[in-house]
């Protein structure tokens, strides 16, 4: 089923203004009228930008998902399968799954949030965020600066990272209200589940079955 996409929308409507504004500078170059086909010119540039800028928002912020309250990221089954080491098999709000072969005594999860300013809202966008990396993580700091380090990525591949456009280009600081990193890990001791959640001030990890305070 697809997803409804403002973004597109409004990108796909900018195109065709700028389609329309460039007809009327052609017409307005047949009948010499000089300021009328620059003035025409000058709108079917911006349209076009806007038009391009909307477009790469949509596609950057393709594998983010929107955040209301605090939402279900991921359901992670702890697997131990020897001293310092377990498997962690992540079945994420998507339907997906993934196991990842992870040392250390604890799971540490990663994530990008992006909140959006007011004026980006108004085009259907609030917060989003997008779980970023796993990895197993020592309790002991000596163990964490000597033994095996094992981090994988749980992000999608994209061609364009919102998270990455903003840092990048200033331009995107009006749309952006800011963007940062959240991570969480717990201790593990024995076969368990858990569940990755994310609220307004970051990530959380919850026992499956515990209750919301």
């Amino acid at each position: 089923m697809l997803n409804f996409n403002p973004l597109i929308i409004i990108s796909i409507l900018f195109a065709l203004l700028a389609l329309l504004s460039l007809i009327g500078t052609i017409r307005a170059l047949r009948k010499r009228a000089l300021f009328g086909s620059t003035l025409r010119f000058v709108i079917t540039l911006l349209m076009l930008s806007l038009s391009a800028l909307f477009g790469t928002i949509s596609i950057a912020v393709q594998g983010y998902h929107a955040l209301t309250r605090e939402d279900l990221a991921a359901v992670v089954k702890i697997e131990p399968t020897g001293a310092q080491k377990f498997t962690a098999r992540f079945l994420f709000s998507d339907g997906s799954e993934k196991a990842f072969n992870l040392s250390g005594d604890q799971l540490y999860v990663d994530a990008h949030i992006l909140k959006w300013k007011p004026i980006a809202n108004i085009f259907g966008l609030h917060t989003d965020y997008e779980l970023d990396r796993v990895a197993g993580r020592y309790e002991n700091l000596d163990d964490e600066m000597n033994k095996a380090r094992t981090v994988y990525t749980i992000s999608k591949d994209k061609p364009l990272d919102m998270f990455y456009l903003r840092r990048t280009f200033e331009i995107l600081g009006p749309l952006v209200d800011v963007d940062y990193g959240s991570a969480t890990f717990v201790d593990l001791s024995r076969a368990e589940e858990f569940k990755i959640m994310v609220s307004t001030s970051g990530l959380l990890i919850r026992k499956t079955g515990e209750e919301t305070r």
